[in-house]
């Protein structure tokens, strides 16, 4: 499975920098100088990296063959991506990527299965997506509301109060 790291944005500058939208909690590491990226589409990859930096809180970053302004420009709206299998595993039990989530089936402490995880939102506070039929839900992904992960059985276990898990609710 392939996670996105990145975004290509907007040209800086004439020598061949564009801005990239980070979506990953390492820029450093991914997109470390000589690093290579995959990229969606595939054909524009993969690039390598040159060079990164900050500048205003925006990463700038150059890759290797990518010398001017018109090239840079070429690249706008590409997605970097790496391949899950190449993420480590965590060593903090009660840690887990976007991706290891996404999918699980969603129960309540009674085993009753009410819906699954279709996504994860990073606004200050995790929140769990959870599709119940033709809606959504939004469950704060804290250990006293999602008391269990179980990748291994592929399962979450949602415990909340009344009204959390329905849509229909106001909470």
């Amino acid at each position: 499975m392939q996670l996105v790291i990145g975004r290509i944005g907007r040209p800086h500058g004439l020598r061949g920098d564009v801005s990239v939208e980070v979506r990953t909690d390492d820029p450093e590491r991914r997109f470390a100088p000589g690093t290579a990226v995959a990229t969606d589409p595939a054909s524009a990859g993969p690039l390598v990296i040159e060079s990164r930096r900050w500048h205003s809180g925006v990463l700038l970053v150059r890759f290797e063959g990518v010398n001017d302004r018109n090239r840079a420009e070429d690249l706008r709206g590409t997605t970097l991506v790496i391949d899950s299998a190449d993420i480590p595993p965590s060593d903090d039990p009660d840690e887990f990527y976007d991706h290891q989530l996404i999918g699980l089936a969603v129960l309540t402490p009674d085993g009753e299965r009410v819906g699954e995880v279709s996504d994860v939102l990073h606004h200050g506070q995790d929140l769990l997506v959870v599709r119940r039929g033709g809606a959504e839900v939004y469950v704060p992904f804290v250990k006293a509301l999602v008391p269990v992960v179980d990748l291994d059985k592929g399962v979450l276990v949602v415990d909340g109060p009344a009204g959390l898990l329905d849509p229909d609710e106001i909470v």
